[in-house]
């Protein structure tokens, strides 16, 4: 297993904070994904890659990536076989898009940027708040899944080969 610092552990209870609250929209399924695609990639030419090497991978509860897994399933993504079958990618890496995962995965709660609920409408500020800023979040927004669109998992395996040596 691997070892979590202590700061780590707190980055991720101030992160598990935040999506309590509403304060982040992107939820850590994204990256559970990705993770997840890789080491499946990384380690089925060798390896039996089931849920609980997965989950010691990514240091989260084999359950996480058993939902994880049905997503990507669903997605037509990975197969699953039953039991401890292990889980394999069916389509080809080329046509994997980050954005493709994020969608798969539900990756997002709403849109990106949560708007505080009840700005002043005796306010001029707050009357037009809206008008204002909507556009800009929203393009903001599209140019991230955008940036998405452009990453396959073919190029992050690429990347994690570099990495390897």
């Amino acid at each position: 297993m691997l070892d979590i610092t202590a700061q780590a552990l707190y980055n991720s209870c101030i992160i598990q904070k935040k999506l309590r609250q509403g304060n982040m929209k992107i939820t850590s399924r994204f990256t559970v994904a990705v993770h997840t695609l890789l080491v499946i990639y990384n380690f089925s030419a060798t390896k039996k890659v089931t849920s609980d090497f997965i989950a010691a991978s990514v240091q989260v509860n084999p359950v996480v990536i058993r939902r994880t897994l049905l997503s990507l399933k669903a997605a037509g993504m990975v197969d699953v076989k039953a039991g401890s079958g292990g889980a394999s990618i069916v389509k080809d890496l080329g046509d994997i898009t980050l954005y493709d995962v994020y969608k798969a995965v539900d990756s997002m709660d709403g849109d990106m940027f949560h708007f505080h609920e009840n700005p002043n409408p005796a306010c001029p500020v707050g009357r037009n708040i809206h008008a204002v800023l909507d556009a800009h979040l929203a393009d903001a927004q599209a140019a991230m899944e955008n940036e998405l669109k452009k990453v396959t998992l073919l190029d992050l395996t690429k990347d994690l080969a570099g990495k390897l040596g």
